[in-house]
């Protein structure tokens, strides 16, 4: 059977986890104070015993035996010195775990070529086991020994102990686990709650950002940002299907209306019949338009578009986008470019060209009663500043940020475009971005805008 399942929800997974903890550490406990106790208990008095072997070696070849008793006394240990033929010292009269009924293990040691050797023996005097470790030194023996006492009574009465802290700990444990977990997991499940009415399309929702885990915090604010910019996508798709849905319907309503008018009223007029199929043919390119313009703006969003950067000539590029305007000249429109030098650039020509090109419509479509387009070109230190200036009635401080987006003028009112499709300054953005162009708008009310942008000089 499986402790964790998971699929299991996160305060139950979090109290799992925190009691396992629990009895992972008991469990420790329990193998190193009682299972392990003797093995540790040995080892530790291994440690000591050769410690106390090496003060005794030292003390003996600076002293001779002298102070041998107070070592052996403060150290708990029985010392036993020989050369190869006599006893030179013995501390048996301390009955320190000394080895008196078997002596085999030093007949051994000193018919044998070690320098060092520890046994572990049966003491039939103490009724335990004695540690001994014996030394060469120059044909000086010495064999310096500690009881081993036993530890029966002292791990009955841990185990007694420990049972009684088992249970109490682990009750302890599942409490706090238990609401530890819950203080962890209640403020994701409410973020889960709320993050499940987003996948609804419910997008006008506050998440809580006071909890007492800061990470839970971040990820509050980060989904409360998220539903802001959902909020925001959720009104320009919006404002985009009822744009584009005007921008067709005018069209297409008109293409319909004049197509029945050939076909019924007008198709023996051969002046009324050209003039009604000149309407058709212009709204239809109104269409192709707009679905171009559309195209190339969702390309330029979702796509990494890449640039073909060539050397052109700025001036004679906006001559010739000029030329194009002639018809509204015709119209009554005027354009104002008294630049007559060569502007020498690299940059993306075609993109360039969208760039300045929309501009001019967007100046177009807001100019003010004199129709009056003006462009610019300033010869800056470091960059050249490129300027399309109307004199309409501006646009409001607050809204200057915005009107790079689609159709944002229509949250004002819309309008049918003279020129272009209302997506124009969007495009306009994508392009310059892609350029790593500085551009803005500088707009007062009742005197017009100025949109710009900053070519650097330096060639790249």
């Amino acid at each position: 059977m499986k402790l964790m399942n998971k699929n299991r929800s996160l305060t139950a997974n979090v109290w799992s986890y925190l009691t396992l903890f629990s009895i992972a550490i008991l469990g420790f406990l329990w193998l190193f104070q009682i299972v392990f106790l003797d093995k540790y208990y040995e080892y530790y008095k291994t440690k000591d015993l050769i410690k106390a072997a090496e003060y005794v070696n030292s003390n003996y070849q600076n002293n001779g035996i002298t102070n041998m008793d107070i070592i052996s006394h403060d150290y708990g240990v029985c010392v036993e010195i020989f050369d190869t033929n006599n006893i030179i010292y013995s501390s048996n009269m301390f009955s320190r775990g000394c080895m008196l009924e078997n002596r085999n293990y030093m007949d051994e040691f000193i018919n044998s070529d070690l320098s060092s050797k520890t046994y572990k023996l049966d003491n039939s005097r103490l009724g335990n086991k004695t540690l001994i470790y014996a030394t060469n030194i120059d044909g000086v023996y010495t064999f310096v020994s500690a009881s081993l006492q036993p530890l029966d009574a002292t791990t009955s009465i841990l185990k007694s102990q420990f049972i009684t802290v088992t249970i109490i700990v682990l009750i302890l444990s599942f409490v706090i686990a238990y609401f530890i977990s819950k203080r962890i997991a209640n403020p994701i499940v409410k973020i889960n709650e709320e993050a499940s009415k987003m996948s609804k399309g419910e997008y006008d929702i506050k998440f809580d950002e006071n909890s007492s885990i800061e990470e839970i915090n971040e990820l509050a604010r980060t989904l409360n940002h998220t539903s802001e910019e959902l909020n925001k996508i959720e009104e320009l798709r919006s404002d985009l299907l009822a744009n584009v849905s005007h921008d067709l319907k005018t069209p297409l309503t008109m293409i319909k209306a004049y197509a029945e008018m050939v076909r019924d009223l007008t198709y023996k007029d051969d002046l009324k019949r050209t003039d009604n199929l000149n309407v058709i043919i212009e709204e239809s390119d109104r269409l192709n338009v707009l679905v171009n313009d559309i195209l190339t703006l969702t390309k330029l969003e979702n796509t990494e578009t890449k640039l073909e950067v060539e050397e052109f000539d700025l001036n004679e590029l906006i001559n010739s986008i000029l030329r194009r305007y002639d018809i509204l000249v015709n119209e009554g429109y005027n354009f104002v470019y008294k630049n007559k030098k060569s502007v020498i650039i690299k940059a993306d020509k075609k993109r360039l060209e969208q760039v300045i090109y929309n501009l001019i419509n967007n100046a177009v479509n807001y100019t003010g009663e004199d129709k009056t387009v003006t462009i610019n070109i300033k010869d800056n230190k470091n960059n050249y500043r490129v300027e399309v200036i109307d004199t309409g009635n501006g646009i409001e401080e607050k809204d200057l940020p915005y009107i790079w987006d689609k159709y944002y003028h229509s949250k004002k009112k819309h309008k049918r475009n003279v020129i272009g499709t209302g997506v124009g300054l969007s495009i306009v953005k994508n392009i310059l971005n892609n350029h790593n162009y500085k551009y803005g708008v500088e707009s007062k009310l009742n005197k017009g805008s100025n949109f710009y942008f900053e070519i650097p000089k330096e060639l790249k």
